[in-house]
């Protein structure tokens, strides 16, 4: 009878398991447990029931969507995105002067299309680059600009 390597519970075994998951999309279950944060935020803020943390869930989404689409997962244009962005200060402005966190019914179209998007890249794209889009968002909020990242990156 034949026995099990040693390899299998050695360090190197466990950095080349890693490394293959880092190639795969994130478990289904996940995936859909993140999507549905985001369905919520979005549903709120059509509903005119928004507040700012489903203001701030739908601009991460934003940023997020953007990096992967730049990754390679999925499409959207510069036009969409850009909008998207209006659209959110236009909602923060709002939510901060009346305290009515919303969007408005064709602002709501707008980010369902991206919503949709990022719900594919979530089944779709590997966990490295989403884990890296995490990065640079987070890099992002400390105060580095997308231009500093993307001359860091070359």
């Amino acid at each position: 009878m034949t026995r099990m390597t040693a390899f299998a519970r050695t360090a190197q075994a466990v950095r080349v398991r890693r490394s293959k998951a880092a190639l795969l999309p994130i478990a289904r279950a996940e995936a859909d447990r993140v999507s549905l944060q985001v369905h919520v935020a979005l549903d709120a803020m059509r509903r005119k029931r928004g507040n700012l943390d489903a203001a701030r869930t739908l601009c991460q989404v934003m940023i997020v969507t953007g990096l992967l689409i730049e990754a390679g997962y999925g499409d959207a244009t510069f036009e969409q995105m850009k909008e998207a962005e209006s659209i959110l200060f236009a909602a923060f402005d709002r939510g901060r002067h009346s305290d009515v966190w919303m969007l408005e019914e064709e602002e709501f179209w707008h980010f369902a299309t991206i919503v949709t998007t990022y719900d594919s890249q979530m089944r779709r794209a590997p966990l490295a680059a989403i884990i890296e889009a995490g990065h640079r968002l987070e890099r992002f909020r400390a105060g580095e600009s997308f231009d500093q990242m993307a001359y860091r990156r070359a």
